[in-house]
Formats: C-alpha cells, structure tokens, sequence
C-alpha cells in the first residue's frame, strides 16, 4: 500500500515549501534591519551639531537600514515647517513598514488555508472511501485503507503545515513590530533635536 494524500497532498506540501522561503528570506531581511538606533541617532546628533548636514545624510545612505532612512528624510526637510518635517518622516515610516510587512500575509495566509486544505483533503478521502463500499464490487482492504489513509494523511499534512507558518509568522511579525518601535523612536529623537535646533 501506498501512503498518499491524494493532490491535496502536494498542495500542502508545496505550500510549506513556501513558508519555508518566505520565513528564511524575511527573517535575513528583518535581522539586516536591525540596528543599535539610539547610538546611531546620537551619532547623527553629533555630526549635525558640527553643522556637517552632507555627512549626515551620507552615513544614513551608508548605512542603508529603515531607520536611517527615517533619519535621513528628516534632514533633508529640515528647513521646512514643522508640520512639513513631521508629515514627510511620518510617510517615510509608513513605506518602510509597509516594506518591512510585505510577503508577512503570505505566511498568514498559509497558516489559515493549510488546515483547511487538510480537511478538504480527509472529506475526499472519506468520500472515495464510501464509493468503494457502496460500489457493489468486491472490494479490497488495501483499496479501501488507501482511500481512508488519504483522508489522515491530509487532515495530518494540513496542521503539520499550519503550525510552523503560524509560529513563523508570530515570530517575523514580533521583530518587525520591534524595527517600527525603533523607527518611531528614532524618528521622533531627531524630529525633537531638528525642531529644537531651528526654535534657536
């Protein structure tokens, strides 16, 4: 006898090969993310001091992370109104944590869908199981094991996929809930300092 699920099977599987890309390729990218942004706003604070603007927005270029991206938007519209300086960084935080999400859905989804699959998977099994009994052949306890081993491998596939991709999903969304934390800090330290140094 051969274990199968049946072509829900290998949906499911490669639905999981999915999340695995997607986890791997997003947590490299949220981990790159991530800085020390107190020193790096505190670094950015001195250099400014010095009145070396260039610079400033030379080493957020060079560093080439969400927050320095923040950073780097809130210079160069330093010599705007208040209210211009804020409605630029605050858009700039927006895509980047738009970009910092992207591909996170994909996860969610298969988190929600697999299980789904995996019951949609087990019915058909139970349903070709029924067909073979009231078939009126004689029928063989190998094809009706078969049918019914389907309809468990399915249901079984369905939440060994489901699992992973949810916990996967909770642990890129945590660190990307920590960069946006970090970016708003970041944004509001040098949106002070900038807003300070103009009321001079």
């Amino acid at each position: 006898m051969t274990i199968s699920g049946g072509p829900v099977f290998w949906l499911l599987m490669a639905m999981a090969v999915a999340a695995v890309v997607v986890f791997f390729e997003r947590f490299f990218e949220l981990r790159r993310a991530q800085i020390d942004h107190q020193d790096f706003v505190k670094g950015i604070v001195n250099i400014l001091s010095r009145g070396n603007e260039d610079e400033a927005v030379a080493m957020c270029e060079d560093t080439a992370v969400p927050v320095a991206r923040v950073v780097a938007t809130a210079i160069r519209h330093r010599n705007g109104s208040e209210k211009a300086l804020r409605e630029a960084v605050d858009a700039q935080g927006r895509a980047e944590a738009s970009y910092l999400n992207r591909r996170l859905a994909a996860l969610a989804l298969i988190g929600m869908v697999a299980p789904l699959l995996g019951l949609l998977g087990t019915i058909i099994g139970f349903i070709k199981t029924m067909l073979l009994v009231n078939s009126g052949e004689v029928v063989s306890r190998a094809d009706l094991s078969g049918a019914s081993m389907e309809a468990l491998v399915s249901a079984a596939v369905g939440l060994a996929v489901a699992i992973p991709a949810s916990v996967m999903y909770s642990m890129l969304r945590l660190r990307m809930e920590r960069i946006v934390v970090e970016m708003e800090a970041a944004a509001s330290q040098i949106v002070g300092y900038i807003t300070e140094k103009g009321a001079e």
